[in-house]
């Protein structure tokens, strides 16, 4: 027995373990007959089957593997690994032999799989390798390196699989925080695909695979498929080699994937469903939406995909949502800049001749749903505030214009407000993502998200340096506006009578759905169409006296029921569904809305939330309205925003392209608030109560009252004021900036900076051509503003430093 950098060979029993330093993983492999992982310890328990791991290949309906070798087995030592030749199997037209390395490097154990074959062939599958883990209780899930999840209860049949097209993942247990990380590396000519599955002995099982070319799916565009282990196409090999390095390492799941220190939330709530239900919408690398893996589908009629992005903070679903909006942009866009509104991996859904087998997207039969215009901008606009890439955002100008101006044409009178493709309820047809209730021509829900586009949007296009372009989509939102608060009398959607706004006017001018319909309500509000205190106050009260006094644990659909001509038959009789059922996919409206109203109402739904998850996972499409039981076979990841929303409109976590930004709404049971944010690789502490924010890296320690935004680049660091571009303090300095704002209002700045050398200063967004007594430590000198509201200044200091400008 020879034990050497916590690798022991037992040649007696041909045996080979490896253990990491902190003896928190281990592996046992074994090699008297062929060659297999027959252990993966975790903290000392074995989490495997008896068939272990392995690697292998089927071809024509034969099945094989490295647990029979055809020939003798060899292992030898290098100063700090073990390499295992000679694995050897297959048949007389195609076999391999394999080469498996192993050594340890911190924490983690590297295993490099040389694969040889001896032929061109054409398999049917193949194994890179197969780790067969006891059940499907081993691991709650696994979070994969494309920023989807793998849910291991949904697999819930022999052979129930779900392929994609990425090879790393972070299993882990959500009772004890082990996690197992395996993260995958081949050759750049390579591609990596993996599949899960439950196999015919009920083992959890992890296949990965390394091929030439990327693997397409066998039945349709399907990722998952209902007992078939056969998700991906037979494939082509050349003879030659083939490589792939795994790391595997222990991960402290509860460490790791901590959402820190939250006075009155409940954090392991936010954890938990942020891993699953808020991962479970993306499909595939490309396909980042919401109905998620197990029904392929994604709806491009939903504009919150960025915002779950946001609140989840991992760089790997960042960087897919980027990359499936560029797939949305070229594949789902026509030419006149209608956007598809849907994928889906088989046909049947879709408006006739629509659907393209060969991308999956296509028009949902229900009728044309328009918010797809909406939902690519608003989710563009919102990913470019995460992924900072003006590049990114300059491939997507045209298209975002061309999206834009499809519905902008649509206004044919005129009034500011602009129409569906549908005119009215005889019609049957829908216009929006409630897309069995029969709303059409002037839509409010439509017009809402159409509002957020454009102002979104022209910030993209100021950004870009387009500002005629900046300025016409502000001046069309503004006629926007101005339109929709008008009364329902006027040509708006405001009812004097109801006190709300209705949903929609068909093209005679009868008007529907003043039955307080939660999304379009919340929707004006949350989005800024409505800036009236009164009507405010009038919505929303009405709507929190009508869900406490039905004791429901969120907002419904809509409080009345929709005349039955309205609707389908599928949402009858009232409450059913879309007519009257609980949609927690639109609870983020509704906290936005309540955020900035009544922080309580915010606080008291997101928490009622956080409970259902503990009672049912919140893995349903929606809530009955009687009973408040889950409903429905097409999970929805965006049951979730309500929690995303905690993030964005309660601790304020709001990114801007070239800053990361602070814009709170915190009440006092949430004092004392800490947590860590990733932002474009940049780590920042932040510290939050009612009042007092902290943002704190490396290299700055910011201290406001206010909000606030800021970045540093190598020896130049930003203050934004209020997260705005107008009021900035920029400062030239190779020390570490330690900032504390006091106050900042027309007439009067002042701050203390803690500062260890000289320091430039440049103050933007004062009032311009004005004259300032500039103090520093109670010293005073005179300067003026120039005609921008800009003024400049050094210091030489070591010492705290209190300055303040007040306009003479």
């Amino acid at each position: 027995m020879n034990i050497e950098n916590g690798i022991k060979h037992d040649l007696n029993t041909k045996s080979i373990s490896i253990t990491s330093p902190d003896k928190n993983l281990s592996l046992l492999i074994d090699y008297k007959k062929g060659c297999v992982i027959k252990m993966l310890n975790i903290k000392g328990t074995n989490k495997l089957s008896k068939n272990g791991v392995n690697t292998g290949f089927n071809f024509k309906n034969k099945e094989f593997n490295s647990s029979s070798s055809s020939k003798d087995i060899s292992v030898s030592k290098t100063a700090n690994s073990i390499i295992i030749n000679g694995i050897k199997f297959g048949e007389a037209q195609i076999s391999v032999t394999e080469s498996w390395t192993f050594k340890i490097e911190g924490q983690s154990i590297i295993w490099d799989i040389n694969r040889t074959f001896d032929n061109d062939a054409v398999l049917e599958d193949t194994s890179f390798p197969q780790w067969n883990f006891a059940d499907l209780n081993v691991w709650k899930g696994g979070i994969l390196d494309n920023g989807g999840m793998v849910w291991s209860k949904y697999l819930k049949d022999i052979n129930d699989t779900y392929g994609v097209h990425t090879g790393g993942v972070t299993f882990w247990n959500a009772e004890s925080g082990d996690a197992l990380r395996i993260s995958t590396e081949t050759q750049s000519n390579k591609f990596i695909a993996s599949k899960f599955s439950q196999s015919k002995n009920q083992e959890f099982t992890y296949t990965q695979m390394v091929t030439d070319l990327p693997l397409e799916q066998r039945y349709d565009l399907s990722r998952f498929k209902a007992r078939h282990f056969d998700v991906f196409s037979a494939f082509r090999v050349k003879k030659g080699k083939t490589n792939l390095r795994l790391k595997l390492q222990y991960v402290d799941y509860f460490k790791e994937y901590s959402r820190g220190i939250l006075p009155g939330i409940d954090g392991v709530a936010v954890r938990e469903l942020l891993n699953t239900t808020g991962r479970y919408g993306v499909v595939d690398n490309n396909i980042v939406g919401a109905n998620g893996w197990l029904t392929n589908w994604k709806c491009l009629h939903e504009p919150f995909f960025a915002q779950i992005g946001m609140a989840l903070n991992d760089p790997n679903y960042t960087k897919n949502m980027s990359s499936t909006l560029d797939q949305e942009r070229d594949l789902a866009m026509l030419e006149n800049g209608r956007v598809l509104s849907r994928w889906h991996d088989i046909p049947g859904d879709e408006i006739k001749d629509t659907y393209n087998s060969k991308t999956g997207y296509y028009e949902a039969k229900w009728g044309y749903t328009v918010d797809s215009q909406t939902g690519y901008i608003i989710n563009t606009s919102e990913q470019f505030d995460l992924n900072g890439d003006i590049g990114w955002l300059k491939s997507h100008q045209k298209s975002g214009e061309s999206a834009l101006n499809w519905l902008i044409k649509r206004d044919s009178d005129g009034n500011g407000i602009f129409e569906m493709m549908n005119n009215n309820i005889a019609e049957k047809k829908a216009s929006d993502w409630l897309d069995i209730v029969w709303a059409g021509y002037e839509n409010a829900f439509v017009n809402a998200q159409m509002y957020e586009a454009l102002t979104l949007w022209a910030n993209c296009e100021r950004v870009l340096g387009a500002t005629e372009q900046s300025d016409y989509y502000l001046k069309v939102a503004e006629k926007l506006k101005n339109a929709f608060n008008k009364s329902t009398k006027e040509g708006g959607f405001w009812s004097e009578e109801k006190k709300q706004y209705i949903y929609w006017r068909d093209k005679d001018g009868s008007t529907h759905g003043d039955n307080l319909v939660t999304p379009v309500n919340f929707a004006a509000i949350a989005f800024g169409l409505c800036d009236d205190k009164a009507r405010i106050t009038q919505i929303l009260d009405g709507i929190e006296q009508r869900t406490s006094s039905e004791k429901l644990f969120h907002w419904p659909l809509c409080f009345d029921s929709f005349k039955r001509e309205e609707v389908s038959p599928g949402n009858w009789p009232f409450p059913k569904y879309e007519n009257g059922d609980i949609f927690p996919t639109w609870g983020y409206l509704g906290i936005r809305a309540y955020a900035a109203y009544d922080k309580n109402i915010a606080l008291k739904y997101i928490n009622n939330l956080l409970e259902q998850y503990h009672k049912d996972g919140l893995s349903s499409q929606r809530y009955s309205r009687t009973t408040q039981l889950g409903l429905g076979d097409d999970i929805l990841a965006g049951i979730s925003t309500s929690i995303t929303a905690l993030y964005r409109d309660i601790y304020g976590i709001r990114p801007k392209w070239n800053r990361m930004g602070l814009e709170p709404n915190m009440n006092n049971k949430l004092n004392g608030t800490i947590f860590n944010y990733s932002l474009r690789g940049k780590d920042y502490k932040l510290k939050l109560s009612v009042g007092d924010y902290q943002m704190q890296t490396k290299t700055f320690v910011i201290k406001s009252n206010e909000s606030f935004g800021a970045n540093r680049n190598e020896n130049q660091f930003v203050y934004f004021h209020g997260n705005k571009e107008e009021h900035k303090i920029k400062i030239i300095s190779k020390a570490k900036i330690n900032l504390e704002i006091k106050k900042w209002d027309k007439k009067e700045l002042s701050f203390k900076a803690n500062n260890s050398g000289p320091c430039s200063y440049q103050i933007d967004g004062l009032i311009s051509n004005a004259n300032y007594n500039l103090s520093i430590n109670g010293k005073i000198k005179y300067l003026n503003t120039d005609n921008l509201g800009n003024i400049s200044f050094r210091t030489s200091s070591k010492t705290t430093e209190n300055i303040s400008l007040i306009k003479i």
